[in-house]
């Protein structure tokens, strides 16, 4: 397998958007430093209120994650990226479900990604590809009476 000489970074991401994603992206770095239990932890409380993000605000969010960092738009920026990016959907209201898991066929492969609607935000791979880990979802509303 090879890699790719240059990395493709999104373009068109919005300048207010570009500023938020930087924002992010300090505590994105931060936290996946840290052990899962310590991230499932604070992601729980970080997506309290928040409703569940569609599939454009995940990926309007990964997006632009992407066009701010090289490190997040790098293939090894997985945990990273896809922390900032469930943290900038927060600070639009909303929240994807953020997964950490594993490669379903070989080799052994950890990775982290978004999703929404219930599918992973363009990843390019089909959507039985990863195994969930650990998964931090949208809080269910109670029902109204």
């Amino acid at each position: 397998m090879t890699t790719p000489s240059a990395l493709e970074r999104p373009s068109g991401v919005p300048f207010g958007r570009r500023m938020a994603a930087r924002v992010v992206l300090l505590p994105a770095v931060a936290l996946s430093l840290l052990p899962p239990r310590r991230i499932r932890a604070l992601l729980d409380v970080a997506r309290r209120g928040a409703r569940p993000a569609t599939a454009a605000q995940a990926k309007d969010a990964r997006d632009a994650m992407c066009a701010v960092s090289l490190r997040c738009a790098g293939p090894k920026g997985c945990l990273p990226r896809s922390l900032g990016a469930a943290l900038l959907c927060r600070l639009g209201g909303s929240w994807p479900t953020w997964c950490t898991g594993v490669r379903v066929v070989p080799p052994f492969t950890a990775h982290a990604w978004i999703e929404a609607d219930g599918r992973p935000v363009d990843e390019g791979v089909p959507d039985d590809y990863f195994t969930r880990l650990i998964a931090v979802a949208p809080m269910s509303r109670p029902a109204a009476r």
